[in-house]
């Protein structure tokens, strides 16, 4: 038996194959261009034939793992609208007389490099976007299949993983992932969590081809993989496993059970959701409701606004799938880390800071009033509720809630029927707080995205993993905010939620009910947890 040590970042005890993947070496040809013209073609047609796979591999995600997931891929879709690229690839075919894979290469290499050295972690995380993009365009003009078959339950061994390849491997065979680099925000790591699977990252285990069809097993808790585990070690990890299957059947029994503390506090338990496609997953675990709506999917991942009409059927597909039961839409959040060409924004230094959320909506309020007429004509047809993103004053609210009684008159004066919506704001910045009981005359609800309040709150970047240990949402001075949040709201009579993380941190769970929040929304896969959590509190 040989043990190998990592870090453990998504829990779980998996047994499979080992398969090791190494990253193929194809010989890339730089013997000159007889026809440029004809390689330039070729170049083109390559892109043709990724779209149409990035496309067919965004819907497999999107069916299987949800939007969130399949926007991965989409990124790498609207890489390939990219102008620039285009350019680099021409110039070096044309002005340096190479073949096309040759400069497709050349090209992508250039550009990673390009993206990884610099400041901005999201744009440092794109580099391996553009790698695995180039990657794709450079097998496809050399003729080589870029499909990954499994053929048993497997154990995925890795250096790490590029977006294209965790994504395209059968979910089903897959047991677990053990990768040499990899961090908490990975694709890997995400994909992780979304499959509830195991996964160590920074592991020290070797990429050896002779592990390869053996035996693994991993205990994703500890952070340990073995090869061929011993009789002993085998049998402690099957009654971990047991255990850990117990527990699930446990979590069952929470269906159908109200979210009621042990001492007689109600709390409604919603879930977060990315798309119409994750309601399943929303009925499955027995949400309340849906307390966070992100309907900027709907604007990313494509080259123009979407219609009127289209919001309007998303919106209406989810209203009507929950019935009764609450749905919060969150107004577009586009900026900072999602950001989408056909909007033309500006570069900016610091995008967490500039204009993102609500700033856009009332920037361009032609793209704010299409949204808000399609989320008001859905109301017809469920419980809808709507709040304003990246609030930092009270007049940003009045403004925003002028609009959106000018639209709900212009609708009914149209004959359209309108629904009871709620209107709530996202508490996520320090002025927000500053001013809670000011604005929480305006409004509904307050719903806090905790992310954002702490990367603000502690003026630290949260996608920057060199920064962990200085992220801390239990700092004192957020928990500080989160109870003035709550104190607002109550001496005001309205509701105070979370859908931030630590909605789902059950360490803090008694503390935020103690504090006055009555709603909590998370991922669909943690409301049973989180239920059987709240009912035991006394």
């Amino acid at each position: 038996m040989k043990a190998y040590q990592g870090r453990g970042i998504n829990n779980g005890i998996a047994f499979g194959a080992a398969f090791i993947l190494k990253k193929a070496q194809h010989h890339i040809d730089d013997a000159p261009a007889q026809n440029p013209d004809g390689e330039w073609a070729r170049f083109l047609a390559a892109k043709k034939e990724a779209d149409n796979q990035l496309e067919a591999l965004m819907e497999k995600t999107q069916r299987e793992l949800g939007q969130d997931e399949a926007m991965i891929i989409d990124v790498q879709r609207m890489m390939l609208l990219d102008e620039d690229f285009d350019d680099a690839v021409r110039g070096i075919i044309y002005d340096g007389g190479h073949r096309a894979p040759y400069a497709t290469n050349q090209a992508g290499t250039h550009f990673a490099a390009m993206f990884a050295a610099m400041d901005d972690d999201y744009m440092k995380a794109r580099a391996v976007d553009v790698a695995d993009l180039a990657g794709r365009l450079t097998q496809i003009l050399l003729g080589v299949s870029t499909n990954l078959h499994l053929t048993a339950p497997s154990i995925i061994i890795a250096e790490d993983l590029t977006p294209s390849e965790t994504l395209q491997m059968d979910k089903s065979k897959i047991r677990a992932f053990v990768i040499q680099q990899g961090s908490d925000t990975s694709h890997t790591a995400i994909l992780a969590r979304i499959m509830n699977i195991a996964c160590i990252i920074q592991c020290d285990i070797p990429l050896d081809e002779a592990f390869s069809g053996q035996e693994m097993a991993v205990d994703g808790a500890a952070g340990i993989c073995y090869l061929v585990a011993d009789d002993a070690t085998r049998a402690n990890l099957l009654e971990k496993q047991k255990n850990d299957e117990a527990n699930k059947q446990q979590l069952l029994e929470m269906k159908g059970l109200p979210t009621i503390t042990a001492d007689g506090r109600t709390v409604r338990l919603y879930s977060n959701i990315g798309s119409p496609d994750d309601i399943p997953y929303v009925l499955e675990n027995d949400a309340e409701g849906i307390g966070l709506f992100r309907s900027e999917f709907l604007y990313l991942g494509r080259d123009s606004f979407p219609s009127e009409e289209e919001q309007f059927e998303a919106y209406q597909k989810v209203a009507q799938a929950m019935g009764d039961k609450q749905v919060i839409i969150r107004t577009l959040d586009i900026g900072a880390d999602k950001q989408a060409d056909y909007f033309k924004l500006d570069a900016e230094e610091n995008p967490a800071l500039g204009l993102r959320g609500i700033r856009i909506c009332i920037e361009r309020p032609d793209i704010f009033t299409t949204q808000l007429r399609a989320i008001y004509r859905a109301s017809a047809f469920g419980n809808i509720a709507m709040m304003f993103p990246m609030i930092a004053s009270v007049w940003e609210v009045q403004h925003c809630n002028q609009i959106a009684a000018d639209v709900r008159s212009q609708l009914v004066n149209e004959g359209h029927t309108i629904g009871k919506v709620e209107i709530g704001i996202m508490i996520e910045t320090p002025s927000a707080v500053m001013m809670a009981d000011e604005l929480a005359k305006e409004v509904d609800f307050f719903s806090v995205g905790t992310n954002d309040l702490t990367q603000y709150a502690l003026a630290i970047d949260r996608q920057n993993n060199k920064l962990d240990r200085f992220y801390n949402p239990h700092h004192p001075a957020v928990m500080r905010m989160l109870g003035a949040i709550a104190t607002a709201a109550r001496n005001t009579g309205i509701s105070a939620g979370i859908c931030g993380e630590m909605a789902a941190d059950t360490k803090v769970t008694k503390t935020l009910i103690d504090m006055g929040f009555d709603k909590l929304s998370v991922s669909p896969a943690y409301t049973l947890a989180l239920r059987k959590v709240i009912r035991e509190i006394g």
